[in-house]
Protein backbone atom coordinates (compact mmCIF):
# COMPACT_ATOMS: atom_id res chain seq x y z
CA UNK A 1 0.00 0.00 0.00
CA UNK A 2 2.81 2.41 0.94
CA UNK A 3 4.54 1.73 -2.34
CA UNK A 4 1.32 2.35 -4.27
CA UNK A 5 0.75 5.65 -2.46
CA UNK A 6 4.32 6.70 -3.11
CA UNK A 7 3.94 5.85 -6.79
CA UNK A 8 0.67 7.78 -6.99
CA UNK A 9 2.26 10.80 -5.32
CA UNK A 10 5.26 10.63 -7.63
CA UNK A 11 2.93 10.45 -10.63
CA UNK A 12 1.02 13.52 -9.45
CA UNK A 13 4.26 15.44 -8.94
CA UNK A 14 5.40 14.43 -12.40
CA UNK A 15 2.11 15.65 -13.89
CA UNK A 16 2.44 18.97 -12.05
CA UNK A 17 6.02 19.35 -13.23
CA UNK A 18 4.94 18.61 -16.80
CA UNK A 19 2.14 21.15 -16.54
CA UNK A 20 4.53 23.81 -15.25
CA UNK A 21 7.01 23.02 -18.00
CA UNK A 22 4.25 23.23 -20.60
CA UNK A 23 3.10 26.60 -19.27
CA UNK A 24 6.70 27.85 -19.33
CA UNK A 25 7.10 26.65 -22.91
CA UNK A 26 3.87 28.36 -23.96
CA UNK A 27 4.97 31.58 -22.27
CA UNK A 28 8.36 31.40 -23.96
CA UNK A 29 6.64 30.95 -27.33
CA UNK A 30 4.39 33.95 -26.65
CA UNK A 31 7.40 36.07 -25.67
CA UNK A 32 9.25 34.99 -28.80
CA UNK A 33 6.27 35.91 -31.00
CA UNK A 34 6.08 39.33 -29.33
CA UNK A 35 9.80 39.89 -29.84
CA UNK A 36 9.49 38.91 -33.51
CA UNK A 37 6.55 41.27 -34.05
CA UNK A 38 8.42 44.11 -32.38
CA UNK A 39 11.52 43.45 -34.50
CA UNK A 40 9.47 43.51 -37.70
CA UNK A 41 7.98 46.81 -36.59
CA UNK A 42 11.45 48.20 -35.96
CA UNK A 43 12.48 47.27 -39.49
CA UNK A 44 9.40 48.91 -40.98
CA UNK A 45 9.82 52.00 -38.85
CA UNK A 46 13.44 52.42 -39.88
CA UNK A 47 12.27 52.77 -43.48
CA UNK A 48 9.14 54.81 -42.72
CA UNK A 49 8.56 58.50 -43.00
CA UNK A 50 8.93 59.74 -39.43
CA UNK A 51 6.32 62.42 -40.06
CA UNK A 52 3.45 60.01 -40.56
CA UNK A 53 2.00 56.92 -38.95
CA UNK A 54 2.19 54.58 -41.95
CA UNK A 55 3.37 51.85 -39.57
CA UNK A 56 0.34 52.08 -37.26
CA UNK A 57 -1.36 48.85 -38.39
CA UNK A 58 1.89 46.98 -37.97
CA UNK A 59 2.19 48.63 -34.59
CA UNK A 60 -1.25 47.38 -33.57
CA UNK A 61 -0.33 43.84 -34.56
CA UNK A 62 2.87 44.10 -32.55
CA UNK A 63 0.95 45.61 -29.65
CA UNK A 64 -1.45 42.69 -29.53
CA UNK A 65 1.44 40.22 -29.66
CA UNK A 66 3.05 42.04 -26.77
CA UNK A 67 -0.18 42.16 -24.77
CA UNK A 68 -0.40 38.39 -25.06
CA UNK A 69 2.77 38.14 -22.96
CA UNK A 70 1.13 39.76 -19.91
CA UNK A 71 1.22 37.07 -17.26
CA UNK A 72 -0.90 37.07 -14.07
CA UNK A 73 1.69 34.90 -12.33
CA UNK A 74 4.39 37.51 -12.86
CA UNK A 75 2.13 40.04 -11.13
CA UNK A 76 1.62 37.53 -8.32
CA UNK A 77 5.37 37.08 -7.84
CA UNK A 78 5.92 40.83 -7.52
CA UNK A 79 3.03 41.23 -5.08
CA UNK A 80 4.17 38.29 -2.97
CA UNK A 81 7.68 39.72 -2.65
CA UNK A 82 6.67 43.33 -2.04
CA UNK A 83 4.24 42.32 0.73
CA UNK A 84 6.64 39.92 2.42
CA UNK A 85 7.57 40.54 6.06
CA UNK A 86 11.13 41.14 4.82
CA UNK A 87 10.03 44.55 3.53
CA UNK A 88 8.54 45.55 6.90
CA UNK A 89 5.56 47.40 5.48
CA UNK A 90 7.59 49.51 2.97
CA UNK A 91 7.64 52.64 5.11
CA UNK A 92 9.36 55.65 3.48
CA UNK A 93 12.91 56.18 4.63
CA UNK A 94 13.21 52.89 6.49
CA UNK A 95 14.92 49.67 5.46
CA UNK A 96 11.79 48.09 3.98
CA UNK A 97 10.93 51.10 1.85
CA UNK A 98 14.51 51.28 0.59
CA UNK A 99 14.46 47.57 -0.31
CA UNK A 100 11.22 48.06 -2.24
CA UNK A 101 12.63 51.02 -4.19
CA UNK A 102 15.80 49.12 -5.10
CA UNK A 103 13.78 46.10 -6.18
CA UNK A 104 11.60 48.23 -8.45
CA UNK A 105 14.62 50.02 -9.93
CA UNK A 106 16.26 46.67 -10.62
CA UNK A 107 13.18 45.49 -12.48
CA UNK A 108 13.13 48.72 -14.50
CA UNK A 109 16.75 48.14 -15.47
CA UNK A 110 16.09 44.53 -16.45
CA UNK A 111 13.27 45.68 -18.73
CA UNK A 112 15.46 48.24 -20.47
CA UNK A 113 13.83 51.38 -19.12
CA UNK A 114 16.13 54.39 -19.24
CA UNK A 115 16.72 56.09 -15.87
CA UNK A 116 14.59 59.21 -15.47
CA UNK A 117 15.54 60.19 -11.92
CA UNK A 118 18.37 62.25 -10.47
CA UNK A 119 21.86 62.21 -11.95
CA UNK A 120 21.27 59.37 -14.39
CA UNK A 121 19.62 57.08 -11.83
CA UNK A 122 16.11 55.67 -11.44
CA UNK A 123 15.72 57.48 -8.12
CA UNK A 124 14.07 60.86 -7.77
CA UNK A 125 15.22 61.53 -4.21
CA UNK A 126 12.92 63.56 -1.99
CA UNK A 127 13.85 65.21 1.31
CA UNK A 128 11.31 64.38 3.99
CA UNK A 129 10.89 64.93 7.70
CA UNK A 130 9.07 62.28 9.71
CA UNK A 131 7.11 63.48 12.74
CA UNK A 132 5.67 61.14 15.36
CA UNK A 133 3.91 62.40 18.45
CA UNK A 134 5.21 60.79 21.64
CA UNK A 135 2.06 59.64 23.49
CA UNK A 136 3.44 59.90 27.02
CA UNK A 137 4.69 63.44 26.41
CA UNK A 138 1.74 64.77 24.41
CA UNK A 139 -1.45 66.09 25.99
CA UNK A 140 -4.69 67.74 24.89
CA UNK A 141 -7.28 69.35 27.15
CA UNK A 142 -10.33 71.50 26.54
CA UNK A 143 -10.41 74.38 29.04
CA UNK A 144 -13.93 75.85 29.35
CA UNK A 145 -14.38 79.46 30.42
CA UNK A 146 -16.42 78.05 33.28
CA UNK A 147 -16.06 74.46 34.35
CA UNK A 148 -13.49 71.73 34.76
CA UNK A 149 -10.88 70.90 32.11
CA UNK A 150 -11.73 68.02 29.77
CA UNK A 151 -8.59 65.91 29.18
CA UNK A 152 -8.40 63.82 26.00
CA UNK A 153 -6.77 60.42 25.46
CA UNK A 154 -4.24 60.22 22.65
CA UNK A 155 -5.29 57.83 19.84
CA UNK A 156 -8.66 56.98 21.42
CA UNK A 157 -9.97 60.57 21.46
CA UNK A 158 -7.65 62.47 19.15
CA UNK A 159 -4.63 62.30 16.87
CA UNK A 160 -2.14 65.08 16.24
CA UNK A 161 0.78 65.91 13.96
CA UNK A 162 3.08 68.90 14.31
CA UNK A 163 3.55 70.15 10.76
CA UNK A 164 6.11 72.79 11.76
CA UNK A 165 8.76 70.06 12.02
CA UNK A 166 9.95 71.14 15.49
CA UNK A 167 10.48 68.79 18.45
CA UNK A 168 7.86 70.41 20.70
CA UNK A 169 5.08 72.99 20.64
CA UNK A 170 2.78 74.42 23.28
CA UNK A 171 -0.67 75.71 22.41
CA UNK A 172 -3.09 77.70 24.55
CA UNK A 173 -5.57 79.19 22.12
CA UNK A 174 -9.29 79.81 21.64
CA UNK A 175 -11.35 77.30 19.66
CA UNK A 176 -13.37 78.55 16.69
CA UNK A 177 -16.03 76.44 14.97
CA UNK A 178 -15.83 77.16 11.22
CA UNK A 179 -18.38 74.64 9.97
CA UNK A 180 -16.83 72.71 7.09
CA UNK A 181 -13.77 74.96 6.94
CA UNK A 182 -14.30 75.79 3.28
CA UNK A 183 -13.58 78.88 1.20
CA UNK A 184 -15.07 78.25 -2.26
CA UNK A 185 -15.73 81.46 -4.23
CA UNK A 186 -17.21 79.56 -7.18
CA UNK A 187 -19.96 78.29 -4.87
CA UNK A 188 -20.30 81.63 -3.02
CA UNK A 189 -19.29 79.87 0.19
CA UNK A 190 -16.85 81.11 2.83
CA UNK A 191 -16.85 79.56 6.30
CA UNK A 192 -14.13 81.99 7.38
CA UNK A 193 -16.08 85.13 6.47
CA UNK A 194 -16.24 87.72 9.22
CA UNK A 195 -13.91 86.03 11.70
CA UNK A 196 -10.19 86.24 12.37
CA UNK A 197 -8.64 82.88 13.24
CA UNK A 198 -4.99 84.00 13.41
CA UNK A 199 -3.32 82.36 16.38
CA UNK A 200 -6.41 80.29 17.14
CA UNK A 201 -7.44 76.65 16.70
CA UNK A 202 -10.31 75.88 14.36
CA UNK A 203 -12.83 73.08 14.71
CA UNK A 204 -14.41 71.82 11.49
CA UNK A 205 -16.42 68.95 10.03
CA UNK A 206 -14.92 66.42 7.65
CA UNK A 207 -16.49 66.41 4.18
CA UNK A 208 -18.35 68.93 2.03
CA UNK A 209 -21.38 71.04 2.84
CA UNK A 210 -24.38 68.79 2.06
CA UNK A 211 -25.73 69.02 -1.47
CA UNK A 212 -27.98 67.14 -3.90
CA UNK A 213 -27.02 69.42 -6.79
CA UNK A 214 -24.07 68.10 -8.89
CA UNK A 215 -23.20 71.71 -9.71
CA UNK A 216 -22.93 72.65 -6.03
CA UNK A 217 -20.03 70.97 -4.20
CA UNK A 218 -20.40 67.98 -6.52
CA UNK A 219 -23.78 66.93 -5.12
CA UNK A 220 -23.31 63.56 -3.44
CA UNK A 221 -19.73 63.33 -4.74
CA UNK A 222 -16.98 64.63 -2.48
CA UNK A 223 -14.91 67.52 -3.82
CA UNK A 224 -11.41 68.42 -2.76
CA UNK A 225 -12.92 70.90 -0.31
CA UNK A 226 -14.14 67.93 1.69
CA UNK A 227 -10.75 66.26 2.02
CA UNK A 228 -8.81 66.52 5.26
CA UNK A 229 -5.74 67.66 3.33
CA UNK A 230 -7.60 70.74 2.06
CA UNK A 231 -8.93 71.59 5.52
CA UNK A 232 -5.46 71.56 7.07
CA UNK A 233 -4.05 73.55 4.13
CA UNK A 234 -6.77 76.20 4.30
CA UNK A 235 -6.59 76.48 8.08
CA UNK A 236 -2.86 77.18 7.87
CA UNK A 237 -3.39 79.70 5.07
CA UNK A 238 -5.84 81.55 7.33
CA UNK A 239 -3.20 81.89 10.04
CA UNK A 240 -4.54 79.45 12.64
CA UNK A 241 -2.09 77.44 14.74
CA UNK A 242 -4.16 74.28 14.83
CA UNK A 243 -7.16 72.44 13.44
CA UNK A 244 -9.44 69.78 14.92
CA UNK A 245 -11.33 67.86 12.25
CA UNK A 246 -14.45 66.17 13.60
CA UNK A 247 -14.56 62.57 12.39
CA UNK A 248 -17.87 60.99 11.44
CA UNK A 249 -17.74 57.63 9.71
CA UNK A 250 -20.46 58.30 7.14
CA UNK A 251 -18.87 61.59 6.10
CA UNK A 252 -15.27 60.38 6.12
CA UNK A 253 -16.23 57.04 4.48
CA UNK A 254 -13.94 55.18 6.89
CA UNK A 255 -13.99 54.43 10.60
CA UNK A 256 -11.94 55.86 13.45
CA UNK A 257 -9.53 52.91 13.30
CA UNK A 258 -8.35 54.12 9.89
CA UNK A 259 -7.76 57.61 11.29
CA UNK A 260 -5.96 56.20 14.33
CA UNK A 261 -3.77 53.76 12.40
CA UNK A 262 -2.87 56.35 9.77
CA UNK A 263 -2.17 59.22 12.16
CA UNK A 264 -0.58 57.72 15.25
CA UNK A 265 2.30 56.30 13.26
CA UNK A 266 4.97 58.61 11.90
CA UNK A 267 3.62 61.33 9.61
CA UNK A 268 5.80 62.44 6.74
CA UNK A 269 6.20 65.96 5.38
CA UNK A 270 8.16 67.52 2.52
CA UNK A 271 11.15 69.17 4.14
CA UNK A 272 11.33 72.03 1.65
CA UNK A 273 7.62 72.82 1.42
CA UNK A 274 7.28 76.60 1.83
CA UNK A 275 3.52 76.61 2.44
CA UNK A 276 2.23 77.61 5.92
CA UNK A 277 1.77 74.77 8.39
CA UNK A 278 -0.02 73.96 11.63
CA UNK A 279 1.42 73.26 15.04
CA UNK A 280 -1.42 70.79 15.58
CA UNK A 281 -3.08 69.07 12.62
CA UNK A 282 -5.59 66.94 14.49
CA UNK A 283 -8.65 64.73 14.31
CA UNK A 284 -11.14 64.22 17.15
CA UNK A 285 -13.73 61.51 17.71
CA UNK A 286 -17.38 62.40 17.19
CA UNK A 287 -18.17 61.69 20.85
CA UNK A 288 -15.35 64.03 21.88
CA UNK A 289 -16.85 66.75 19.69
CA UNK A 290 -20.22 66.24 21.39
CA UNK A 291 -18.58 66.78 24.80
CA UNK A 292 -16.81 69.88 23.47
CA UNK A 293 -19.99 71.47 22.16
CA UNK A 294 -21.98 70.50 25.25
CA UNK A 295 -19.35 72.23 27.40
CA UNK A 296 -19.87 75.30 25.20
CA UNK A 297 -23.66 75.12 25.76
CA UNK A 298 -24.31 74.00 22.19
CA UNK A 299 -25.91 70.96 20.55
CA UNK A 300 -23.55 69.40 18.01
CA UNK A 301 -26.33 68.04 15.79
CA UNK A 302 -27.88 71.48 15.50
CA UNK A 303 -24.50 73.02 14.74
CA UNK A 304 -23.91 70.41 12.03
CA UNK A 305 -27.21 71.44 10.44
CA UNK A 306 -26.38 75.12 10.70
CA UNK A 307 -22.94 74.58 9.20
CA UNK A 308 -24.51 73.08 6.08
CA UNK A 309 -26.78 76.07 5.54
CA UNK A 310 -25.80 78.97 3.26
CA UNK A 311 -25.00 82.01 5.33
CA UNK A 312 -23.49 80.05 8.20
CA UNK A 313 -21.33 82.19 10.48
CA UNK A 314 -18.31 80.84 12.32
CA UNK A 315 -18.43 81.12 16.09
CA UNK A 316 -15.72 81.32 18.72
CA UNK A 317 -16.40 78.82 21.48
CA UNK A 318 -15.99 79.76 25.18
CA UNK A 319 -13.32 77.08 25.38
CA UNK A 320 -9.58 77.01 24.79
CA UNK A 321 -7.35 74.18 23.65
CA UNK A 322 -4.36 73.66 25.90
CA UNK A 323 -1.93 71.26 24.28
CA UNK A 324 1.65 70.13 24.49
CA UNK A 325 2.94 68.11 21.56
CA UNK A 326 6.32 66.42 21.73
CA UNK A 327 7.47 64.59 18.63
CA UNK A 328 10.36 62.58 17.36
CA UNK A 329 11.86 64.33 14.34
CA UNK A 330 13.50 62.24 11.63
CA UNK A 331 15.03 63.71 8.50
CA UNK A 332 15.39 61.25 5.66
CA UNK A 333 15.20 60.71 1.94
CA UNK A 334 12.86 58.40 0.09
CA UNK A 335 12.73 58.17 -3.69
CA UNK A 336 10.18 57.99 -6.41
CA UNK A 337 11.42 55.35 -8.85
CA UNK A 338 11.17 56.68 -12.41
CA UNK A 339 12.00 55.14 -15.79
CA UNK A 340 11.27 55.94 -19.43
CA UNK A 341 11.08 54.26 -22.79
CA UNK A 342 11.99 57.30 -24.91
CA UNK A 343 10.19 58.14 -28.13
CA UNK A 344 11.78 56.89 -31.34
CA UNK A 345 13.21 59.70 -33.40
CA UNK A 346 14.46 58.80 -36.83
CA UNK A 347 18.20 59.41 -37.21
CA UNK A 348 19.22 62.37 -39.33
CA UNK A 349 22.21 62.62 -41.59
CA UNK A 350 25.32 64.32 -40.34
CA UNK A 351 25.00 68.07 -40.54
CA UNK A 352 21.19 68.02 -40.72
CA UNK A 353 19.01 69.57 -38.04
CA UNK A 354 16.54 67.12 -36.48
CA UNK A 355 12.90 68.09 -37.00
CA UNK A 356 11.12 69.70 -34.02
CA UNK A 357 9.59 67.17 -31.67
CA UNK A 358 7.05 67.63 -28.90
CA UNK A 359 6.44 64.57 -26.81
CA UNK A 360 2.98 63.22 -26.04
CA UNK A 361 3.89 60.69 -23.38
CA UNK A 362 1.78 58.31 -21.35
CA UNK A 363 2.71 57.91 -17.68
CA UNK A 364 1.84 54.89 -15.53
CA UNK A 365 1.95 55.32 -11.76
CA UNK A 366 1.42 53.31 -8.57
CA UNK A 367 2.57 53.96 -5.02
CA UNK A 368 4.91 51.46 -3.40
CA UNK A 369 4.89 52.71 0.19
CA UNK A 370 2.69 51.53 3.04
CA UNK A 371 2.41 52.06 6.81
CA UNK A 372 5.48 50.18 8.02
CA UNK A 373 5.38 48.31 11.31
CA UNK A 374 4.89 48.88 15.05
CA UNK A 375 8.14 48.18 16.94
CA UNK A 376 7.79 45.98 20.02
CA UNK A 377 4.18 45.06 19.37
CA UNK A 378 3.33 41.41 20.08
CA UNK A 379 1.94 39.31 17.25
CA UNK A 380 1.53 40.54 13.70
CA UNK A 381 2.91 44.09 13.79
CA UNK A 382 3.59 44.65 10.07
CA UNK A 383 1.31 46.58 7.72
CA UNK A 384 2.26 44.44 4.71
CA UNK A 385 0.03 46.36 2.25
CA UNK A 386 -0.46 43.46 -0.15
CA UNK A 387 -3.57 44.86 -1.82
CA UNK A 388 -2.66 48.44 -0.93
CA UNK A 389 -0.56 48.78 -2.99
CA UNK A 390 1.73 45.91 -3.85
CA UNK A 391 -0.94 45.05 -6.43
CA UNK A 392 -0.52 48.35 -8.28
CA UNK A 393 3.26 48.13 -8.25
CA UNK A 394 3.20 44.51 -9.42
CA UNK A 395 0.94 45.63 -12.25
CA UNK A 396 3.10 48.50 -13.51
CA UNK A 397 6.18 46.26 -13.31
CA UNK A 398 4.52 43.68 -15.53
CA UNK A 399 3.29 46.47 -17.79
CA UNK A 400 6.83 47.83 -18.07
CA UNK A 401 8.06 44.36 -19.03
CA UNK A 402 5.40 44.14 -21.73
CA UNK A 403 6.15 47.61 -23.12
CA UNK A 404 9.85 46.71 -23.20
CA UNK A 405 9.21 44.63 -26.33
CA UNK A 406 8.31 47.86 -28.13
CA UNK A 407 11.15 50.05 -26.91
CA UNK A 408 12.85 51.71 -29.82
CA UNK A 409 9.68 51.89 -31.94
CA UNK A 410 7.50 54.20 -29.86
CA UNK A 411 6.27 57.40 -31.53
CA UNK A 412 6.05 59.03 -28.09
CA UNK A 413 7.54 58.19 -24.73
CA UNK A 414 6.17 55.77 -22.15
CA UNK A 415 6.98 56.65 -18.53
CA UNK A 416 6.69 54.60 -15.35
CA UNK A 417 6.88 55.82 -11.77
CA UNK A 418 6.48 53.95 -8.51
CA UNK A 419 5.95 56.79 -6.06
CA UNK A 420 6.63 57.04 -2.37
CA UNK A 421 4.75 58.57 0.58
CA UNK A 422 1.25 58.20 -0.87
CA UNK A 423 -0.04 57.12 2.52
CA UNK A 424 1.35 60.34 3.98
CA UNK A 425 -0.83 62.56 1.81
CA UNK A 426 0.23 61.85 -1.81
CA UNK A 427 3.61 63.48 -1.14
CA UNK A 428 5.69 61.44 -3.57
CA UNK A 429 3.36 62.07 -6.48
CA UNK A 430 3.08 65.72 -5.43
CA UNK A 431 6.85 65.99 -5.83
CA UNK A 432 6.70 64.07 -9.13
CA UNK A 433 4.07 66.47 -10.45
CA UNK A 434 6.13 69.48 -9.44
CA UNK A 435 9.35 67.93 -10.81
CA UNK A 436 8.33 65.78 -13.79
CA UNK A 437 11.02 63.90 -15.72
CA UNK A 438 9.85 65.62 -18.90
CA UNK A 439 7.83 68.84 -19.06
CA UNK A 440 4.30 68.41 -17.67
CA UNK A 441 2.85 69.81 -20.90
CA UNK A 442 4.42 66.85 -22.77
CA UNK A 443 2.80 64.20 -20.53
CA UNK A 444 -0.48 63.56 -22.29
CA UNK A 445 -2.04 61.27 -19.68
CA UNK A 446 -1.35 59.58 -16.37
CA UNK A 447 -2.95 56.17 -15.70
CA UNK A 448 -2.74 55.13 -12.06
CA UNK A 449 -3.25 51.72 -10.40
CA UNK A 450 -4.07 51.62 -6.70
CA UNK A 451 -5.39 48.76 -4.54
CA UNK A 452 -6.94 46.40 -7.07
CA UNK A 453 -8.10 43.31 -5.21
CA UNK A 454 -6.97 40.09 -6.98
CA UNK A 455 -10.28 38.29 -6.61
CA UNK A 456 -11.19 37.40 -10.20
CA UNK A 457 -11.98 38.79 -13.61
CA UNK A 458 -13.96 42.05 -13.46
CA UNK A 459 -16.86 42.73 -15.77
CA UNK A 460 -17.04 46.37 -14.74
CA UNK A 461 -14.52 49.15 -14.56
CA UNK A 462 -14.37 52.45 -12.69
CA UNK A 463 -12.32 55.14 -14.44
CA UNK A 464 -13.45 58.05 -12.32
CA UNK A 465 -11.96 61.23 -13.74
CA UNK A 466 -11.59 60.02 -17.32
CA UNK A 467 -14.97 61.55 -18.09
CA UNK A 468 -13.46 64.93 -17.28
CA UNK A 469 -11.14 64.69 -20.29
CA UNK A 470 -11.42 64.68 -24.07
CA UNK A 471 -9.93 61.17 -23.97
CA UNK A 472 -13.07 59.66 -22.47
CA UNK A 473 -14.59 58.48 -25.80
CA UNK A 474 -11.46 56.38 -26.39
CA UNK A 475 -11.74 54.97 -22.87
CA UNK A 476 -15.36 54.04 -23.51
CA UNK A 477 -14.57 52.38 -26.84
CA UNK A 478 -11.66 50.43 -25.39
CA UNK A 479 -13.63 49.27 -22.37
CA UNK A 480 -16.29 47.90 -24.71
CA UNK A 481 -13.62 45.94 -26.61
CA UNK A 482 -12.68 44.22 -23.35
CA UNK A 483 -16.31 43.58 -22.31
CA UNK A 484 -15.90 46.02 -19.44
CA UNK A 485 -18.89 48.11 -18.48
CA UNK A 486 -17.90 51.55 -17.22
CA UNK A 487 -19.67 52.22 -13.94
CA UNK A 488 -19.78 55.45 -11.96
CA UNK A 489 -17.79 55.84 -8.77
CA UNK A 490 -19.64 53.51 -6.36
CA UNK A 491 -18.87 55.76 -3.40
CA UNK A 492 -18.74 59.33 -4.71
CA UNK A 493 -19.15 60.60 -1.17
CA UNK A 494 -15.68 59.15 -0.38
CA UNK A 495 -14.01 61.52 -2.85
CA UNK A 496 -11.88 58.77 -4.35
CA UNK A 497 -10.63 61.04 -7.15
CA UNK A 498 -8.78 63.14 -4.57
CA UNK A 499 -7.36 60.20 -2.62
CA UNK A 500 -4.84 58.63 -4.99
CA UNK A 501 -1.74 59.70 -6.84
CA UNK A 502 -3.36 60.68 -10.13
CA UNK A 503 -4.74 63.71 -8.27
CA UNK A 504 -1.24 65.11 -7.75
CA UNK A 505 -0.67 64.98 -11.51
CA UNK A 506 -4.04 66.61 -12.13
CA UNK A 507 -3.08 69.51 -9.89
CA UNK A 508 -0.28 70.44 -12.29
CA UNK A 509 -2.62 70.06 -15.26
CA UNK A 510 -1.79 66.55 -16.50
CA UNK A 511 -4.98 64.65 -17.46
CA UNK A 512 -5.05 61.72 -15.05
CA UNK A 513 -7.25 59.03 -13.59
CA UNK A 514 -7.05 55.69 -11.80
CA UNK A 515 -8.24 52.37 -13.17
CA UNK A 516 -10.32 50.39 -10.71
CA UNK A 517 -12.94 47.65 -10.78
CA UNK A 518 -16.65 47.67 -10.13
CA UNK A 519 -18.32 44.98 -8.02
CA UNK A 520 -19.41 42.50 -10.72
CA UNK A 521 -16.99 39.64 -11.40
CA UNK A 522 -17.09 36.75 -13.83
CA UNK A 523 -18.86 33.74 -12.29
CA UNK A 524 -20.35 35.71 -9.38
CA UNK A 525 -23.27 38.00 -8.70
CA UNK A 526 -22.92 41.60 -7.62
CA UNK A 527 -23.60 40.79 -3.98
CA UNK A 528 -20.47 38.63 -3.94
CA UNK A 529 -18.27 41.46 -5.23
CA UNK A 530 -19.80 43.97 -2.84
CA UNK A 531 -19.28 41.60 0.09
CA UNK A 532 -15.61 41.08 -0.86
CA UNK A 533 -14.92 44.81 -1.06
CA UNK A 534 -16.87 45.64 2.10
CA UNK A 535 -15.05 42.92 4.00
CA UNK A 536 -11.67 44.22 2.86
CA UNK A 537 -12.50 47.82 3.83
CA UNK A 538 -13.94 46.77 7.19
CA UNK A 539 -11.17 44.39 8.23
CA UNK A 540 -8.01 44.74 6.12
CA UNK A 541 -7.72 48.27 4.75
CA UNK A 542 -4.81 50.01 6.55
CA UNK A 543 -4.66 47.09 8.95
CA UNK A 544 -2.17 44.36 9.81
CA UNK A 545 -4.32 41.84 7.94
CA UNK A 546 -3.71 43.25 4.44
CA UNK A 547 -1.52 40.24 3.62
CA UNK A 548 -0.79 38.23 0.48
CA UNK A 549 -3.10 35.23 -0.05
CA UNK A 550 -1.93 32.24 -2.12
CA UNK A 551 -5.47 31.74 -3.44
CA UNK A 552 -5.66 35.23 -4.93
CA UNK A 553 -6.57 35.30 -8.62
CA UNK A 554 -4.52 37.81 -10.64
CA UNK A 555 -6.26 37.17 -13.96
CA UNK A 556 -8.37 40.29 -13.43
CA UNK A 557 -5.31 42.42 -12.72
CA UNK A 558 -3.79 41.14 -15.96
CA UNK A 559 -6.96 42.03 -17.86
CA UNK A 560 -6.74 45.58 -16.57
CA UNK A 561 -3.15 45.73 -17.83
CA UNK A 562 -4.35 44.76 -21.32
CA UNK A 563 -6.86 47.60 -21.04
CA UNK A 564 -4.23 50.03 -19.75
CA UNK A 565 -1.77 49.13 -22.49
CA UNK A 566 -4.37 49.67 -25.20
CA UNK A 567 -5.13 53.08 -23.71
CA UNK A 568 -1.45 53.93 -23.61
CA UNK A 569 -1.03 53.01 -27.26
CA UNK A 570 -3.94 55.29 -28.19
CA UNK A 571 -2.30 58.11 -26.24
CA UNK A 572 1.09 57.86 -27.94
CA UNK A 573 -0.36 57.38 -31.42
CA UNK A 574 -3.16 59.95 -31.06
CA UNK A 575 -3.36 62.81 -33.51
CA UNK A 576 -4.94 65.30 -31.09
CA UNK A 577 -3.58 66.30 -27.68
CA UNK A 578 -5.67 65.23 -24.68
CA UNK A 579 -7.25 68.08 -22.75
CA UNK A 580 -9.49 68.65 -19.78
CA UNK A 581 -13.07 69.40 -20.65
CA UNK A 582 -13.79 73.13 -20.84
CA UNK A 583 -14.43 74.56 -17.38
CA UNK A 584 -12.91 71.64 -15.48
CA UNK A 585 -11.13 72.62 -12.26
CA UNK A 586 -7.76 71.45 -13.69
CA UNK A 587 -8.05 73.13 -17.09
CA UNK A 588 -6.33 76.31 -15.92
CA UNK A 589 -3.32 74.40 -14.60
CA UNK A 590 -2.96 72.63 -17.96
CA UNK A 591 -3.00 75.92 -19.84
CA UNK A 592 -0.34 77.31 -17.51
CA UNK A 593 1.87 74.25 -18.08
CA UNK A 594 1.63 74.72 -21.85
CA UNK A 595 2.84 78.31 -21.86
CA UNK A 596 6.29 78.77 -23.46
Amino acid sequence: MAAANAAMQANMQAQQAAQIANQAAQQAMTDAQAASAAFQLQMQLANANANNFAYTQSGIRALHSVEATIDPERIRAHVQFLSDDLLEGRYPGLRGGELAAKFIATQFALYGLKPAGDNGTYFQNINFVGMKAIPGETSFSFIPLNGKPIPLAYADDYTVANQTLTPAVDIDAPLVFVGYGVTAPEFHWDDYAGIDVKGKVIVCIVGDPPSDDPKFFGGKALTYYGRWTYKFEQTARMGAVGALIIHRTDLASYGWDVVKNSNTSEKTFLRDDKNPHLQAASWIQLDVAKKLFAAAGLDLDKEFTAAGTPGFKAIELPIRLKAHVTSTVRSFQSPNVVGIFPAYQKPVKKGQTPPPFTDQAVLYTAHYDHLGFVPGMAGDNIYNGAADNATGVGMILELARAWSHLRGVLPHSVLFSAVTAEEQGLLGSQYLGQNPPIPAAQIALDINFDMILPIGIPQEIDVNGAQRTTFFPEVQKTAKQFDLTIVPDPRPEAGSYYRSDHFSLSRVGIPAFSVDTGTLYQGHDRAWGEAKMNDFVAHDYHNFTDNYHPDWDFAGNAKLLHFGMELGWQVITGKKPIAWNPGDEFEAARLVSQKP
